[in-house]
Formats: structure tokens, sequence, C-alpha cells
């Protein structure tokens, strides 16, 4: 029964594989596609708590300003991608955002903190009611001012806790002004928190930058899982880069029970037992996921299923299709970006919370650009010119808001009820919906996904011996 969703052997690249494929500009090594153990779930370690720290604090960005405040999260030293976001509220939902993986978050918002942080309630569907994962995904937050008082109906504790709690550093009582600037005339920028330590300029070999290494990784689940709807009949097979909880709530809300793969799964060998494909968001660049866009090209080589892909799940979807990305100067990360819907000459008001981007110069006659961001003119959205298959740059399950294009979920289900139906003229036995036994068995939320420990944790090699060893080579 539960064959099916196996994952088979190692795939090989196939002898000139590289050469035929239209995004090898992006190539990098593929990583091994390694089976999954059954029923083998992994429990996160919460080794990284600590008690909160008022110390001193540095926020440097490297070969740029040095900027002194006060600590009030985690007693931890890290480093990461400097990003900033725009956002007044939701910052619970943002922190939890796996898109933010590695990432030190800089509110513009001057006071972050006064509605504390909710609890972990789940919902009826099993799913985060109050964040987008289980884990705060940051690997830092840096405010202008902290409120250490809060006042909510669903609070349960402080910002600082929090961080605390999830190990994660975190700085107030500085410029966020000039830190911003400087964001965005030099670009995101690699940058540390020290806490409790003076700035040491021979300390900058730390800096370690999060797009070297495959983000999408350490977010995704590890075995597949699933989320029952007891509203509907169809069955989504969500690609999980990263994928937050309101966009698993929209989609079961509205009548698609799904099941959650590993980013790296070879979907289009089991997309024939389901009613659509979605690609979620994720973090860092898109060309990491080589295997995810040779699998979602084979998918779309093989398949008339429809696919839909939201953030990194957008990119990879116009990777597979033959386009390219690129990086922006310091991105899109805001609830209040308008973009224009080319189809219908309306504009949105959108959530966003990206560095790449899909160069619409280079889509193939078959696809064409959907949405345009109306700030910086970047593409938000390219759909196929006969298909069902679109994407969008923008979050229109957007937490906490605005909720303008959330009816693209609806249009991507409509088209999903229409390939069921046309499969069942084909094929009248077919049932897509998920057995029993399946739903029995499988999780029901995330599997092995390890907490963010900052990146410097991730990428760091050892004692400064080893470090001078590897300088000295």
């Amino acid at each position: 029964m539960l064959s099916r969703f196996a994952k088979p052997a190692a795939l090989g690249l196939a002898p000139g594989l590289k050469r035929s494929l239209p995004f090898t500009k992006h190539a990098r090594a593929f990583a091994t596609v390694e089976g999954n153990t059954p029923r083998v779930q992994p429990t996160p370690s919460r080794v990284r708590a600590t008690p909160i720290s008022h110390d001193r604090a540095t926020f440097t960005i490297r070969d740029g300003p040095v900027f002194n405040g006060k600590s009030f999260g985690a007693q931890s030293n890290i480093s990461g991608e400097a990003v900033f976001t725009t956002s007044l509220v939701g910052y619970p939902e943002s922190l939890t955002d796996p898109s933010y993986r590695g990432q030190i978050l800089v509110f513009t918002q001057p006071l972050i903190g006064n509605y504390g942080i909710p609890s972990a309630a789940r919902d009826e569907n099993g799913l985060l009611r109050y964040f987008e994962s289980p884990n705060l995904q940051a690997a830092g937050v840096v405010v202008a001012d902290v409120a250490e008082q809060y006042s909510h109906w669903t609070a349960v504790k402080s910002l600082g806790e929090w961080c605390a709690e999830e190990g994660v550093p975190a700085v107030s009582g500085v410029d966020t002004r000039a830190i911003v600037t400087y964001l965005r005339e030099q670009g995101s920028s690699l940058a540390r928190i020290t806490i409790g330590e003076e700035y040491d300029q021979d300390q900058d070999e730390a800096f370690v930058d999060p797009e070297q290494i495959n983000l999408v990784s350490k977010v995704s689940t590890k075995a597949p899982f699933h989320v029952s709807s007891s509203t509907g009949d169809t069955h989504v097979a969500v690609i999980d880069c990263g994928v937050k909880e309101n966009i698993l709530r929209s989609l079961v809300g509205r009548g698609a029970s799904v099941t959650c793969f590993p980013y790296d799964y070879p979907i289009h060998k089991v997309a024939h037992h389901f009613d659509g494909v979605f690609i979620s968001n994720g973090p860092g660049d898109p060309t990491h996921c080589q295997d995810t866009v040779y699998h979602l090209q084979r998918l779309m080589e093989s398949s008339q299923i429809p696919i839909m892909g939201i953030c990194l799940g957008h990119q990879l979807v116009a990777l597979a299709a033959g386009a390219r990305t690129i990086k922006l100067k310091y991105g899109n990360r805001a609830h209040n970006i308008p973009a224009l819907d080319l189809t219908t000459g309306r504009c949105h008001i959108t959530s966003q919370n990206h560095g790449y981007a899909v160069d619409a110069t280079t889509l193939p006659p078959s696809w064409k650009e959907f949405f345009v961001n109306l700030n910086d003119s970047s593409n938000e959205g390219i759909v196929h010119t006969s298909r069902p298959i679109f994407g969008t740059q923008f979050h229109p399950e957007a937490r906490g808001g605005p909720l303008d294009s959330s009816y693209l979920f609806d249009t991507y289900l409509e088209s999903v009820s229409r390939y069921k139906r046309s499969q069942a003229v084909f094929q009248p036995e077919r049932d897509s919906r998920p057995s029993p036994l399946l739903v029995d068995l499988l999780a029901k939320e995330r599997v092995g996904v390890v907490p963010t420990t900052g990146m410097e944790n991730l990428l760091r090699m050892g004692s400064a011996g080893e470090r001078a060893a590897a300088r000295a080579a």
C-alpha cells in the first residue's frame, strides 16, 4: 500500500543531461537522493535554550558599520545574512517562516514585541494556529526597541523569553534606520551578532555566507507527512521546501488533503496518484535545488497535472521551464508590496519574503508573465499559456495579511478538480483519495527538521587551530 510513496534508489545523472537542461548556467553538484527509513522520526534537540541575556551586544556588518546595543535573547554568537522587513505586525509568523533560515532579520518597525508570543496551539487540522513552523527560523533578531512587557489575549511569553528558549540571539537599542539605509545602498550583507564581547576585526573570518549551502535541505521534511481534509475529496502532493503552515491550511481548508514530500523526492514517479502538485516556499538560492528542478521538469514532460508554486516554488517552476533566476540587491520583505496582475490589470497588495526573482526575459515562448512588482518591476508570477501551471513570487496565503490574492488558491484547486474529473472519464476506477492505512501510518507533521543554530554553527570549521591550518593550506 505504501510502496508507491517509497523513495527510489539514488538517481544517477544520465550522460549528456547537463548539456540538455536549459538551466545549466545555474548548475551545481547534484545531491545524492537517499532512501527514507520507514517510520524513523528523529526528535530535534532543544539543548540550544539559554537564560535571557541582557549583556552588551554588537551587530557587525562585514566590511561595514558596527552597532552596539543590548541583548534580549539567547547568550549565543551567530552570523548570517542581514536582511530587513518593513512589516508592521506579524513578527511571530515572520520569525517562524522557514524562508528566513540563516538570516538575521532587522525590523524597521521601531517597537517590536508589544503583543508577546502566542502558544503553540494547533487547529482542528493539527496545524499550528499562530506560527508558520514549530521553531524560530531566523538566525538572529535586530530591533530598535523591544517591549519587555506585553499585552495580548493569546500571549504566553515575551519575545525575549522566546528567543532565549529557541537559542536565537536578539539585539535592541541600535539605529535600525542606519542599518536599513546601509543595506538598501550596499545590498543584503553578511553580519554577526556577538553577545558580551567587543568587536574584534580579526574575527572577520568567522563571517559565513548561508547562500553557499543548501538551506532547503535544512528545513524540508525528511519523510512524507499527511494532513487530511474533512471537507473535500481532492488529494494534492506538496513538495516541502520549507512549507508554511498557512499554505497547508489554505489547501486543507478548501477541501484538499495534502501529502507533503521532501524537497528532493522524485515526484514525477508518484504524481499519477494525486490530483495536483504544489511546490512550497523556502529559503536561499533556488539553484541549489537541482534535484527538485530535474524532477519538476520530468513531471511537466510526462503529466498534465495542475502545478502551483509559491515564492521559492515559483522560482523552481521557472527553472524547470527553462528560465533563469537572479539575486536581488536587497530583496522584498514586507506586507504591503503592490503587484500588478497582467491578465486583468488589477493591483494587489501582497506579502513578500524573498531575495531572488525570476528573470522574465528568459521565459520560453510557452510561458508568460502573470504578475509584476510595481515598486521595482521584478517578476511576481508566471503562467503557462496552455496548461494549468502557474507560480507567484508573493504569498497569497499571507499571515498576517493582506489576503487580496488568496483567490489564487481557489483558482488552483478549481483546476485540480477539473483534472480529477477528466481522469475519472478515462479511468473510472481511479481513486486519488488517501487510503485510511496511509493516513494512519504517515506522520502528521514535518519529520526530522533540526531547529536553526545560526549559520556560524552550521559552517564553522572547528577550533581556531583548525581554521589557522586551513588558512595556511
